[in-house]
């Protein structure tokens, strides 16, 4: 299917690694042209690198979006580079296990500025671009703000936002045909993950029980599967759709285990 993205220029927020990386390459894949917004140099030089090798065209700015002066150069110099901004992925960030009762004020507020307060910062400093083009915004955001976790409340906290950010920009945004949507993933397995689930005594079986609980197929979601809803909503052929919070997880929030 032709999603009609070819030379749309696409800021990817956390783009070089886990699911960003899944996204920048669908992107790809498109003919778009995703610029990959991280704070690892290396990381995003390899993967813009390995884009290019095979055709398409790939950008990146590094950058530490926890800084509010971070997020707008790096929405300047993908200006400066590319002229345009025709959407914008709100990718990054790291479940950190700031709970209500180990975490403390300055590790709470810190995880906000890594996890939901760049979220908007991306958006504002793009805004006048996306509005320009009529462009979209697709925010990813995690099952824990409807679920819970345990010991993450900070997380937890800032995907609540994230959800609440996206129903309200979708609102004040109506008048400018700008749309915008989360998609919330549950389960995938990234780079993240693989750090989390080796902290258990025994991660082998952790990792069993987890993916028994998930309804279809009893396996992880693929950041190829949700890179796939991304780029879909991200094109005209989700013209209609917007304020809409969608899960890519297999049934794991909406579907109750206990009868499958």
């Amino acid at each position: 299917m032709d999603l009609g993205l070819e030379n749309k220029v696409v800021i990817v927020t956390g783009g070089a690694r886990g699911i960003g990386e899944g996204i920048v390459r669908a992107l790809a894949e498109e003919k778009a042209i995703p610029v990959i917004i991280g704070r690892d140099e290396i990381d995003n030089l390899r993967l813009s690198q390995s884009i290019v090798s095979q055709g398409s065209k790939c950008g990146y700015v590094t950058a530490e979006l926890t800084s509010n002066d971070a997020c707008r150069r790096a929405v300047e110099e993908t200006m400066s580079k590319f002229e345009r901004i025709d959407a914008l992925v709100n990718n990054a960030g790291v479940n950190d296990g700031v709970g209500l009762a180990s975490g403390n004020y300055e590790r709470f507020i810190s995880s906000l500025h890594k996890n939901l307060i760049h979220y908007y910062l991306m958006a504002h400093y793009s805004l006048p671009e996306l509005i320009r083009g009529k462009g979209s915004i697709v925010n990813i955001s995690s099952k824990t703000a409807e679920t819970g976790q345990g010991n993450t409340s900070a997380y937890a906290a800032s995907n609540g936002g994230r959800n609440a950010l996206t129903r309200e920009w979708a609102v004040e945004l109506l008048p400018h045909e700008v749309r915008v949507n989360a998609v919330i993933v549950a389960e995938c397995y990234t780079p993240s993950y693989d750090t989390w689930i080796k902290t258990f005594p025994d991660p082998e079986e952790k990792l069993k029980l987890i993916n028994e609980k998930i309804p279809l197929g009893k396996r992880m979601t693929t950041k190829e599967e949700i890179a796939a809803m991304v780029v879909f909503l991200l094109s005209q052929k989700a013209s209609h759709i917007t304020g809409q919070l969608i899960h890519v997880d297999g049934g794991y929030v909406h579907l109750d285990r206990a009868l499958l």
